[in-house]
């Protein structure tokens, strides 16, 4: 946890990817972002994984460093309550960050009529309304016709939700630039975040489209990295690693290192490349240099060849599970300054992530879990809308708030 946003207040109403993770990243550099969670919790209040006992380790990992206030949300009396506190006054406040619908009761002209000057960011499915999950946009942006083994058409999904990670961080950075403009104009702002647009946008940043409208779809490559020299390889010892040469520097190294210049040299003959300054030429020829690259590896064993590849500055990582990483790589885990073990809302202790960004020189605070449902209802109530204990008691026994 950093401070940078030390004195924001982020109201959230939302379920999911997408919503939640731009209220993590907002609460991890400080804000103090506060969800409002239907009475009993939202639709991924119980999402896979769970735990023995039935607790989410997902919700409990995307609502870290956040406050919950539990609001019964069916009935008039309950939006209007988080209508106010969306709305409620003061400098540093005002900012919303939702995936409800457009035209909801939580609507930006709704919300607007409350606080002129509120900033909403509202993460969407598709740009006119219509919904949708991270993995029904991939789909329709082309990426699973991509992705796979060559030579198989079927549809190859990815695990990692990207758009949604891309949505949250997209809806936190859209929010404080616009917080940016209030203070300078006193203007709110509207912003919109539809997965759709993030996964269009994405592909045309990344040359996908352009590709895909002047030539045509990219065909599968596996494992090959397109247009450069990258592959997965197995060692002697039965290791699989993954290998990367772009610039000239490590493709000089890796050839150095696997004693292959003049066999290298007989494919350029044969073929008139340059594969020193060539990037491309490293792949339009890998159905050549593969297969060198292949044996030379082939016959050594990774404690051997590890050591000679980063002493040659090449780029290459070992294949392993999640499990294998988190329980004994300590570049990542276990050893990593950004983990540290804290006991959590399901009664389990293990080691939580913070920010992902580091301030040099800035020592992090302590990771926060998440809140018990509705633990902070009574502490919200009082501090942002300056509602006495007997007010409060009374919302209690209507029902209206847990």
């Amino acid at each position: 946890m950093y401070q940078l946003l030390y004195g924001l207040r982020v109201v959230e109403a939302a379920a999911f990817v997408a919503g939640p993770t731009g209220g993590l990243y907002l609460a991890q550099m400080g804000a103090d972002v506060i969800r409002i969670d239907q009475i009993g919790g939202g639709p991924d209040y119980k999402r896979w994984p769970l735990t023995e006992a039935g607790d989410s380790l997902y919700w409990e990992g995307l609502n870290k460093a956040k406050r919950s206030i539990q609001i019964d949300l069916s009935r008039a009396e309950g939006r209007e309550l988080a209508l106010a506190l969306a709305a409620a006054p003061g400098d540093e406040a005002g900012l919303f960050l939702t995936n409800f619908p457009v035209d909801g009761f939580l609507s930006h002209a709704a919300l607007a009529a409350h606080r002129p000057d509120i900033i909403t960011a509202r993460i969407m499915g598709w740009a006119d309304g219509k919904p949708a999950l991270d993995y029904t946009v991939n789909a329709a942006v082309g990426v699973p016709a991509m992705t796979g083994p060559v030579g198989d058409t079927r549809p190859v999904n990815a695990v990692l939700p990207a758009w949604d990670l891309l949505g949250g961080t997209w809806a936190a950075f859209a929010m404080v630039s616009a917080l940016h403009r209030r203070r300078q104009t006193g203007e709110g702002a509207e912003i919109r975040v539809p997965l759709s647009d993030l996964a269009a946008t994405s592909m045309s940043h990344l040359g996908f489209a352009a590709e895909a409208l002047l030539q045509d779809d990219r065909g599968r490559l596996g494992n090959d990295l397109f247009g450069a020299f990258g592959r997965d390889f197995a060692t002697a010892d039965g290791q699989r690693i993954y290998l990367v040469a772009i610039t000239p520097k490590q493709w000089r190294g890796l050839v150095a290192a696997l004693g292959l210049a003049d066999a290298v040299a007989a494919v350029e003959s044969q073929t008139g490349a340059d594969f020193t300054r060539d990037e491309g030429a490293r792949f339009t020829q890998r159905a050549l240099l593969f297969p060198l690259f292949e044996a030379a590896m082939a016959a050594q064993k990774l404690a051997e060849l590890g050591p000679r590849l980063d002493a040659a500055c090449v780029t290459w990582g070992p294949y392993q599970t999640l499990a294998e990483a988190v329980r004994g790589d300590a570049r990542l885990f276990t050893a990593n300054p950004q983990f540290q073990t804290i006991a959590h809302k399901s009664g389990l202790t293990y080691p939580a992530a913070g920010p992902a960004a580091t301030l040099a020189g800035e020592a992090r605070g302590a990771v926060r879990p998440a809140p018990q449902l509705g633990a902070d209802t009574d502490a919200v109530l009082a501090e942002v809308l300056g509602l006495a204990s007997g007010a409060i008691g009374k919302l209690h026994d209507e029902g209206l708030v847990a």
